[in-house]
């Protein structure tokens, strides 16, 4: 058994000394000054790129997040037509801003006739009241 244990010995130091020159030839053959300067200057284009990438996604993202952007862009085209057009072209805006306040209004009052029948109810004198209202907001 001893003898065993020398010769499994003697195999292991065998192939930690080969293991050590193939790492010695590795090692000539890699030249670690210039890996670890490549890798410096790798490291500084990633931050680099990072950064760039952060700056535009901000750029991008404040842009296009602009909450009134609608708004501009309507006033734009309101002075476009005035300036084409003249008070015909601004009274048209006019009509479809109201146009567009009214139609929320109706549908809001259209609803709620639409609930008050769906509840069941059955009180004229209360359909009518509603129906009055709606007229109103209507006229």
């Amino acid at each position: 058994m001893h003898l065993g244990e020398s010769v499994a010995t003697a195999r292991t130091v065998g192939h930690l000394s080969k293991s050590a020159e193939v790492m010695k030839l590795v090692n000539g053959l890699m030249k670690a000054p210039e890996v670890a300067a490549t890798m410096q200057e790798f490291s500084k284009e990633m931050a680099k790129a990072g950064v760039i990438e952060e700056m535009v996604n901000d750029a991008v993202d404040s842009a296009l997040d602009s909450e009134d952007v609608e708004e501009e862009i309507e006033e734009e085209v309101d002075k476009v037509l005035t300036e084409l057009a003249g008070e015909t072209a601004a009274q048209l805006p006019e009509a479809a801003k109201r146009q567009r306040t009214k139609e929320p209004i109706q549908r809001e009052n259209a609803t709620h006739e639409q609930e008050a029948v769906a509840e069941g109810v059955d009180d004229d004198d209360e359909l009518d009241e509603i129906r009055a209202r709606l007229a109103k907001v209507r006229s």
